[in-house]
């Protein structure tokens, strides 16, 4: 070994076999140290916006976005910083930074890279859309990565392999996935829209930076998102945890250093072409033609200390979109268009400033639901109501169920109250149960409305409750299994086949079982109880409710109205210090609200979020209200006496 020759001095032909000198090449870049280049140096160099993914096609320049600088230089294997974390608005540049940082990987710094989408459709489409484009539109990175059509190219939709790496991309859905491979470099986009859980085997973020445990100090992780609920944003409470860097820009008028807040964004009411921006120290209007000045001398300021030292934080919102992207005069109309919904205004909030929602969990007064309650014929449906959904709660020892009516707007009125005395494991509890399937309820119009879907809770007896659900049949009855957590896009999933029996034994054929978020729900509820209602002189002008009123009847007692506002949505802390959004009981008995939201969801399974105006018009017109002339009052409103709630007993049972 002594006499052996300098390892720079080995060539293929000293050892002598065939591939040698590949093999040689391969081991003298691992030696190799990272490059001093930078992410954004590398695309300035390299980078080619391609016409299919980008609106300005050609040439990248950092100078563009000149706040994505410092971030993409974060990301560069010089930078000491091991996660770099960016909670941002819409239209920024945050996803060509992090294909400026996949691209810098596969030409200079090569190693296995884990991107991460929200699930595996989206991973495929943003291979297709983004990494495709990135490659072919980029000769440097053409050279090394193979076409996919080649023979072992080691290029397909899911995986690009190149001299000393390869790049997987999944999805957050995905626990396989996730645990594919160890991964020197993540790219982790949208985490916000990530599921709580990868197949129920944790957070998908945990599970994918654990993939880097091996690479120590050489790892770098990249996560990117527009955030969504406060106490439940993974990317705000990511940006928490960081430095929280905020870009300061100068004002043109007397120089000071500050970072554009949305508060100081004025404009004349209906005229969003007045907007004008409020220099904080010197209160001189700011008009969007200086803005491109602002962000080319604008710098990047740490507002607080890091947890952890190997994490940098950015936060950054849509006010500092580049000139031709988003103006502020569009975000001053998308403002105004958001005012009177609060969706709208959560959208907003999320895409365009960049900031968490503050769900308003705070319970209603219960005597205020209980003061304002209507009055309507007895066991009848307002005209309003065009289609009955109903909830039911299995208890231990009865069932409650409410029936509720909906109209357009998803305004509601509370029609019936019903309580079987008796427990799942008797078979006449289940009888009782069809029988309110084929009820009717008389609508205003005079038509004979019958339940046009049933959910029914199956987190107690489950079996019990499949078993009776598969001999209903999926037209009419629903099970459904609640889950914590907010989905405003898509608060109900599902069904899945549950095959069991009563027994325990599988079935072919299973019932089918949907899973509801069931804090959007309650969140809607209180939402819609803290509307403003008209006045009476209002209503007599013709003013209509507020989309989404909830409507209580005056046989609605005390209890039932506690029972309505009996939880309160808080915000704790976790073992591990991290804030989340919980829903806490402010009494014991709930039934009320676990009522209402199971006959939400199957408001939402029937489809009514999602109705075009020529199925409401239809539902219209089968129950168009004709007065009589021998009854005025036919169709109307009428006062009457309390109702109490219908009890169904059997003898015999408890």
């Amino acid at each position: 070994m002594g006499n052996s020759p300098p390892s720079s001095r080995i060539s293929g032909d000293t050892l002598g076999f065939r591939g040698s000198e590949i093999l040689l090449q391969a081991w003298r870049d691992g030696l190799r140290p990272d490059p001093l280049l930078t992410v954004s140096e590398w695309a300035d160099r390299h980078r080619v916006l391609s016409s299919r993914a980008s609106a300005e096609p050609g040439r990248y320049r950092t100078a563009r976005t000149p706040y994505l600088r410092e971030i993409m230089d974060c990301l560069s294997p010089s930078h000491p910083c091991r996660r770099v974390v960016f909670m941002k608005g819409a239209q920024v540049g945050a996803t060509e930074a992090g294909n400026n940082f996949l691209g810098f990987i596969i030409h200079h710094a090569p190693g296995p890279v884990l991107a991460v989408q929200p699930t595996v459709e989206m991973a495929k489409r943003n291979s297709r859309q983004r990494i495709d484009t990135l490659i072919d539109e980029s000769p440097i990175l053409r050279e090394r990565v193979k076409p996919a059509r080649s023979r072992d190219a080691g290029n397909t939709m899911l995986s690009k392999d190149f001299p000393g790496g390869t790049l997987v991309m999944t999805g957050a859905n995905s626990a396989v996935g996730l645990r594919s491979m160890p991964a020197r470099y993540l790219f982790l986009d949208e985490v916000d829209a990530y599921p709580a859980s990868a197949d129920e085997e944790g957070d998908p973020v945990a599970l994918a930076c654990a993939r880097m445990a091996t690479f120590a100090h050489r790892a770098k992780a990249f996560l990117v998102s527009t955030p969504t609920i406060r106490g439940l944003s993974r990317i705000e409470r990511e940006f928490e945890a960081s430095d929280q860097r905020r870009f300061f820009v100068p004002c043109p008028h007397c120089g000071e250093m500050q970072w554009l807040k949305f508060e100081r964004l004025k404009w004349d009411k209906g005229q969003p072409a007045s907007v004008h921006y409020l220099c904080e120290a010197c209160d001189q209007p700011i008009t969007e033609s200086a803005k491109a000045t602002m962000l080319a001398a604008g710098v990047w300021r740490a507002t607080a200390v890091a947890e952890d030292p190997g994490t940098v934080g950015f936060h950054i919102s849509a006010l500092y979109s580049p000139p031709g992207w988003q103006s502020w005069e569009s975000i001053a109309r998308l403002w105004e268009a958001a005012q009177g919904s609060d969706d709208a205004l959560r959208v907003f909030r999320n895409t365009v400033l960049g900031e968490t929602w503050v769900e308003s969990g705070e319970a209603p007064d219960w005597q205020r639901l209980y003061d304002r309650r209507e009055t309507w014929a007895n066991g009848s449906v307002p005209a309003g109501g065009l289609f009955l959904t109903a909830g039911a709660d299995v208890q231990k020892d009865r069932v409650e169920i409410d029936v509720w009516a909906w109209g357009r707007n998803l305004e509601s009125w509370l029609v019936d109250h019903i309580v079987i005395d008796s427990g799942p494991e008797h078979a006449e509890t289940w009888t009782a149960l069809e029988r309110v399937l084929g009820q009717t309820w008389t609508h205003a119009s005079g038509a004979a409305l019958k339940i046009a879907r049933l959910a029914i809770d199956s987190g107690y007896e489950s079996s019990a409750v499949y078993t009776w659900g598969r001999r209903m049949g999926v037209g009419q009855v629903s099970p459904i299994k609640g889950v914590e957590g907010f989905n405003r896009s898509s608060p109900v999933s599902g069904p899945t086949l549950v095959d069991a029996t009563e027994g325990g034994k599988k079935v072919r054929r299973g019932a089918r079982l949907w899973t509801v978020a069931v804090s959007t729900f309650k969140s809607e509820t209180y939402r819609y109880l803290r509307l403003e209602r008209p006045t009476d002189e209002e209503l007599a002008e013709g003013v209509r409710f507020p989309a989404g009123t909830v409507h209580l009847p005056s046989w609605a007692d005390s209890e039932w109205c506690k029972q309505f506002v009996a939880e309160q949505l808080v915000t704790v802390k976790n073992r591990r210090g991290f804030s989340k959004l919980e829903w806490q009981k402010l009494r014991e008995r709930n039934e009320a609200l676990d009522c209402r939201v199971y006959a939400r969801a199957a408001a939402w399974i029937a489809g009514a979020d999602r109705w075009p105006e020529a199925k409401w018009r239809d539902l219209e017109g089968q129950l168009v209200v004709v007065a009589s002339t021998s009854d005025p009052e036919a169709g109307q409103v009428r006062r009457i006496a309390r109702r109490p709630r219908r009890i169904i007993k059997f003898s015999g049972m408890h």
